[in-house]
């Protein structure tokens, strides 16, 4: 007799016939509940949806690029806004990225969308044939394959990623385990002189950010 059987009725005997016990009556009810919530939960998490893996004719974002001095300021903003995206639902996580002020702050305050979005005031894109390869102020490279749709992670923070081209512009989207949501997007302007990345952040059904930083190509 499995202890299953025990919990749902079945193996409870006494000399008069079967006993049901009251914890077996709970049982039934309570995987009801638990199957309920479990659903639930599945049906409201976001699915990303895969980007194009094919390049648009004639875009290359490789460059060395600089940003504008009048977007300087964006790089704080979107250290703020990341940090509430997840409605201060914060885990304390190690900084991995470059060792500037901005992401030293990641020591102590750090979510888990947050892991995830890098910033800073240069830039520098490598595009081959596969995918991209980004790093900002001369930090980690971060690799991203064109038409990709795949799990990530920093340390024990996991995320789900999608990546590849929406038109003329390069889609980036991370959906991390609480639904905040990171989308990134590149695009250039001025006939290749100017890189456009425009950030958003959506989290609780509601978008927290959306700025857009304006990148100058270095050594024109």
């Amino acid at each position: 007799m499995s202890s299953s059987d025990t919990r749902c009725g079945k193996g409870a005997f006494s000399d008069s016939g079967p006993r049901v016990t009251a914890a077996a009556r709970i049982w039934p009810f309570a995987v009801i509940l638990t199957s309920l919530a479990v659903t639930s939960a599945c049906a409201s998490r976001e699915e990303l949806i895969a980007r194009s893996a094919a390049v648009p004719p004639g875009v290359n974002l490789s460059g060395q690029w600089v940003l504008r001095k009048a977007d300087e300021a964006s790089v704080r903003r979107i250290d703020e806004a990341a940090t509430n995206a997840v409605g201060g639902n914060d885990e304390i996580v190690p900084a991995v990225r470059s060792n500037d002020v901005f992401n030293q702050d990641r020591r102590a305050r750090g979510s888990l969308v947050y892991v995830f979005l890098e910033t800073g005031k240069s830039l520098k894109i490598t595009q081959t044939n596969e995918g991209l390869f980004v790093s900002f102020d001369r930090s980690v490279v971060e690799e991203y394959r064109f038409g990709e749709k795949r799990e990530i992670n920093v340390g024990a923070i996991s995320a789900d990623r999608v990546s590849g081209w929406e038109d003329d512009a390069y889609v980036i989207e991370t959906l991390d385990r609480n639904g905040a949501k990171l989308t990134e997007r590149y695009r250039l302007q001025d006939n290749g002189a100017a890189l456009v990345r425009s950030v958003a952040i959506f989290s609780g059904g509601r978008q927290q950010l959306a700025i857009a930083q304006v990148f100058e190509k270095a050594n024109r």
